[in-house]
């Protein structure tokens, strides 16, 4: 299963980023004699309700729908890193700053905190990634932070300590490997997650706006005419779905294979 989930994955990617040099149609250009044509041999994912060709769009759409999400995850799991980290180093004041922080943000639901930072910002692909970055990175934050007081109450830490290393020397060198794998699982898990909120956002209108695209904002065009064309909201959404629950499907892989090291 992990394989299956790498290869769909790497071919999302291959179409999303390879795939528009070898299928030349233009995203933009509207046939107003092709509007909601059926899949066929001519535009294989069909139009939408302007003439668009649909896997012209799906490509395009797939670059910046990606590009949120790696970039949204990347960004939050470094801020949970670096945050959670340093509240085990320092602890005292710091910690409890961290713990007052996280508290905070977790009190608000991240759908209506995304909706009010989206809301009051004109959405476009960075802001969209800093925003879904800030919104994401404490789940991250509170699991370092605990896997690093485990990883602090080792002997060799203390005696770092004892020989006044440099805490940043400390948090690259020692703390930092020890946390890859579970880096490397939240950062997983944050893709998927980053990929869902930017299409919710884009499906309710406060994602990317014409003329860029993205898997969710195609999504939402087809919506209105979900009854009579149903590829325009099918093809996008079995994208996103691709994208997930391959993301879903490694995380799990890596997190059983981080239990197995654990129990031997």
């Amino acid at each position: 299963m992990p394989l299956f989930s790498i290869a769909a994955l790497v071919a999302v990617i291959l179409f999303s980023f390879v795939g528009p040099y070898i299928y030349a149609a233009d995203p933009l250009f509207l046939d107003a004699h092709s509007i909601l044509v059926s899949p066929s041999m001519s535009h294989w994912f069909g139009t939408d309700r302007l003439g668009r060709d649909l896997l012209a769009r799906l490509m395009e759409g797939g670059r910046i729908s990606l590009i949120i999400g790696f970039m949204s995850a990347f960004i939050s799991t470094m801020i949970g890193l670096l945050y959670g980290v340093s509240a085990a180093l320092l602890r005292g004041g710091f910690d409890k700053l961290f713990i007052i922080i996280v508290d905070l943000f977790l009190t608000f639901p991240t759908l209506f905190l995304l909706l009010t930072l989206v809301s009051y910002v004109n959405a476009s692909v960075w802001v969209l990634i800093l925003i879904i970055s800030v919104t994401g990175w404490m789940g991250t934050a509170r699991l370092i932070r605990s896997e690093s007081f485990a990883i602090a109450s080792k002997p060799f830490i203390r005696i770092l300590h004892i020989g006044h290393v440099h805490p940043l020397k400390i948090m690259l060198k020692y703390y930092a490997p020890l946390l890859a794998p579970i880096v490397l699982v939240s950062f997983t898990f944050g893709v998927g997650g980053a990929i869902l909120a930017e299409s919710g956002l884009s499906f309710l209108g406060l994602g990317i706006v014409a003329p860029q695209m993205s898997w969710g904002s195609i999504l939402s065009g087809g919506k209105e005419v979900i009854d009579i064309a149903w590829w325009v909201s099918f093809f996008p959404g079995l994208m996103i779905f691709i994208v997930t629950f391959a993301l879903m499907n490694i995380s799990n892989a890596l997190q059983a294979r981080m239990n197995q090291k654990e129990i031997r």
